[in-house]
C-alpha cells in the first residue's frame, strides 16, 4: 500500500471513520443495530470518497467526490445528533464536534475547488 502525503482532510475523516467503528461497536454491543449499521455506512463513507478524491481524473471529478463525502457528513451528523437525543443512546458530543469540523473544511475546499 502506497502511503499519502499528509492531508488534513484525509487524516481528519480517516481519524474520524476509526471512532465510528468503535462508536458502533457499543452501538452493537447495546442491540442498536439499525442505527449502527447506517452510521457505520455513512460515516465512513466520507473519507472513503474523499481518499477516492485524490486520485480523482478531473477537477470536476474531484469536487464531486468531494460533494458526495458533503453528503455523507449531513447524514453522519444526523445519525450523531439522533442518538444523542435518544434516551437509550450514548453521547455523541465529541463526534457531533468533529462532523462539524469535517464539515468547515470540507466546505471550504469544495468552495475553493470551484475557483
Amino acid at each position: 500500500m502506497v502511503e499519502q502525503k499528509e492531508n488534513l482532510i484525509v487524516d481528519l475523516t480517516f481519524s474520524f471513520a476509526l471512532k465510528v467503528i468503535e462508536f458502533v461497536g457499543v452501538l452493537e454491543e447495546k442491540k442498536k443495530y439499525v442505527i449502527a449499521k447506517q452510521l457505520l455506512k455513512s460515516g465512513t463513507s466520507i473519507g472513503v470518497n474523499i481518499w477516492e478524491a485524490q486520485s480523482s481524473e478531473s477537477r470536476a471529478d474531484f469536487i464531486h467526490k468531494l460533494k458526495i463525502a458533503a453528503k455523507e457528513t449531513e447524514e453522519t451528523d444526523y445519525w450523531l445528533r439522533l442518538c444523542n437525543k435518544a434516551k437509550s443512546y450514548p453521547n455523541t458530543e465529541e463526534l457531533v464536534e468533529e462532523i462539524l469540523s469535517i464539515k468547515k473544511v470540507l466546505g471550504k475546499i469544495i468552495a475553493l475547488s470551484k475557483k
